[in-house]
């Protein structure tokens, strides 16, 4: 029978979900021989009882088994010479703060595995935690939201809304956020902040699970160009949303047409057309994924802009869920955590503020969201996992990477291969 482990997760007191769920860990055992040996963790969302029942063991340490699964990164310190790791190693821009963490496995001839780059043909993830990211971080934005509107003097049915930890299931989440959306199809919202307008950029997982928050709600979604409109008319009974098209979000410097293709081969022709919306919108959710190569959508100036025009715009919150500190949002100068999710950016200042009062713009960047609804996140992320664990324990790690037995959506996300930086990540090499 061969060894599979579940490592305690140690980044931070709110990492509490698991690779592997007792229900699939059970299932391992019976259709595969796998055996699963988990660190004891008293964060952990499913209680150590529940694996026992499903087969595992529970030991102090993971030295019998080859195979070590987790999510978050794990310390240069915990590494054991010639294992096969599978986690979130957050290395392939070269991330500066992981790069002695890269360093260790490369030292002690180990092999990572990243499930963030295991992709179909077509590109598309195939195992990811990006969706209940969108949950979370779209239940955070509307909790700071309505905290912002109360500082302000401002009482809407969104100051019930609790942040996502506090729900901890999407059943509670559902339950009380349609109860808030009829009290909003009944009452109206205020004046102040009709009609409410929110964007999203992005199309992917993050932003379909902030799109899955926003329907609990009454809502209309429109376009980007029929905002005017949308103003003009005042309604009140309801939520607008606008999902921005690439074209919508950026433009060609010198007014080419704008080409999907010619973005991302030229993307420093492009410029951000946010300035154009962030007027009209209510609450910003910044759901894409970016790299340096790409145009900023929101930069420090943009807003500075905003509040030089109108000391008190309708934009309050930006829910920056993609979290790149100086990224695709400039203004996120710092990761927040669920216990003190936000800040306040002052334009005119340059500074920062926590919590939800101050002059500015509200930004929200808690850079680990799924954690706040780690129950759920779990059971998605292991149904996902479980059909390639198999291959993973199964695979013959004493041969050449090319003769190296995986399936490619797995083969491709090896980013070490014992102890070597394999062919598609080398430039690696650089940032170590």
């Amino acid at each position: 029978m061969r060894l599979l482990g579940i490592r305690r997760e140690t980044k931070n007191k709110w990492e509490r979900r698991v690779p592997l769920v007792p229900h699939d860990v059970h299932e391992l055992r019976k259709r595969h021989r796998i055996m699963t040996l988990i660190e004891p963790s008293e964060l952990r969302i499913f209680p150590e009882e529940e694996y026992v029942k499903n087969g595992a063991n529970v030991v102090d340490n993971l030295r019998e088994a080859h195979y070590i699964f987790g999510v978050k990164e794990i310390p240069p310190s915990y590494f054991e010479e010639g294992k096969v790791y599978m986690f979130f190693s957050h290395t392939i821009k070269g991330q500066k703060y992981n790069m002695p963490m890269l360093k260790r496995m490369l030292e002690l001839k180990d092999t990572l595995i990243d499930y963030e780059l295991i992709k179909d043909e077509n590109g598309k993830r195939l195992i990811f935690f990006g969706y209940h990211a969108g949950l979370a971080g779209a239940i955070d934005t509307l909790w700071a939201f309505g905290q912002r509107l109360l500082k302000e003097g401002i009482k809407t049915p969104f100051a019930r809304i609790k942040r996502a930890y506090e729900y901890g299931r999407m059943d509670k989440v559902e339950m009380h956020l349609k109860d808030i959306g009829e009290q909003i199809e009944e009452e109206g919202l205020p004046p102040e902040i009709s009609p409410l307008i929110v964007g999203i950029t992005g199309r992917g997982n993050v932003s379909h699970g902030v799109q899955d928050i926003i329907k609990f709600f009454p809502y209309e979604e429109v376009g980007a160009r029929c905002i005017p409109e949308v103003l003009k008319e005042k309604k009140n009974d309801r939520i607008f949303m606008v999902v921005f098209k690439p074209e919508e979000r950026v433009k060609h410097r010198f007014g080419e047409i704008f080409s999907r293709e010619d973005y991302y081969a030229h993307p420093e022709q492009y410029v951000s057309r946010m300035p154009e919306y962030l007027p009209h919108l209510n609450i910003l959710f910044n759901a894409i994924y970016w790299e340096e190569r790409f145009p900023k959508l929101v930069t420090k100036d943009h807003i500075k802009e905003l509040f030089e025009k109108d000391k008190n715009p309708r934009l309050k919150v930006i829910g920056d869920i993609t979290c790149d500190i100086g990224g695709s949002i400039e203004i996120t100068v710092k990761a927040t955590d669920p216990g003190n999710p936000c800040f306040v950016y002052n334009p005119y200042t340059d500074s920062i503020v926590d919590g939800v009062e101050g002059n500015g713009v509200v930004v929200m960047a808690v850079d680990n969201l799924p954690a706040e609804l780690a129950y759920d996140a779990s059971i998605f992320f292991s149904h996902q996992l479980k059909p390639f664990v198999p291959y993973i324990v199964r695979a013959n790690y004493d041969v050449k990477f090319k003769r190296l037995n995986l399936p490619d959506e797995i083969k491709n996300a090896v980013i070490v291969y014992n102890g070597e930086l394999t062919p598609n990540y080398k430039y690696l090499e650089k940032y170590l």
